[in-house]
């Protein structure tokens, strides 16, 4: 991949950013030092510490003192609030984990979806139910929509084996991450799929994430009320 020549640490950053996406440098893997990328670049070292800094500081990147810096298995954003992966964290919880698709479907993207996805009229996108179950249990129902003109390859994944939240984790780098948390009362839909009985309470989370300025998925995650409780730690 052909790199660009620059003095500005933004469009460096943004030319990191693109080689982790499209897995030109993998998680795990190290990049080149500050000089190296700086020969590469045409500018200062100084600009391209600048570039390397902030990614860290979003999590992208991991920099360690004499082991160079390394592109993060699961980029975080700095207000520690990471994207956990659902059967990790059933599994943590001493519960056996169970996933169920139950739609996997390309559509023309509504209006409401377009909107948040910040997308182009007649763009399609990857729509996605599923459920997760602790021990048997309803756990978590994910309604989740996805970019395909970001993510491609999300056509290509059946989920029939692995569940969108753990796919795009691995496989998706994000740059930033928006969350909105709310109360809600089951309807009678949403009370059949988790078990649950209608006018029970619930827990939501509503989640965007976003590689630069591309929107990558929207996802609402809908939790039985009293069975869930959120920890962060920062």
């Amino acid at each position: 991949m052909k790199n660009i020549k620059t003095s500005s640490f933004q469009a460096i950053k943004a030319d990191i950013m693109e080689k982790i996406k499209s897995r030109y440098w993998a998680p795990g893997e190290i990049i080149p030092g500050e000089e190296k990328l700086a020969e590469e670049y045409g500018c200062s070292r100084m600009t391209v510490n600048r570039a390397v800094r902030e990614l860290a500081e979003c999590g992208v990147v991991e920099r360690k003192r004499k082991s160079g810096t390394r592109v993060a298995h699961q980029p975080d954003r700095a207000a520690k609030l990471q994207i956990p992966i659902v059967r990790k964290e059933i599994v943590a919880r001493g519960s056996a984990y169970r996933y169920a698709l139950l739609e996997n479907s390309v559509e023309i993207a509504p209006d409401g979806v377009k909107a948040k996805l910040a997308l182009a009229s007649n763009s399609k996108v990857l729509h996605i139910r599923c459920l997760h179950f602790a021990d048997e249990t309803p756990y978590q129902y994910e309604d989740r929509w996805i970019n395909l003109d970001r993510v491609p390859s999300a056509k290509d994944e059946s989920f029939e084996e692995i569940s969108p939240n753990e796919w795009l984790v691995e496989k998706e780098p994000f740059s930033d991450a928006e969350h909105a948390f709310s109360a809600e009362i089951a309807d009678k839909e949403i009370a059949d799929i988790l078990g649950i009985r209608e006018g029970d309470a619930l827990f939501v989370v509503e989640r965007r994430t976003w590689q630069q300025n591309d929107t990558i998925t929207a996802v609402k995650l809908t939790f039985p009320g009293a069975s869930y409780k959120l920890i962060s730690r920062g």
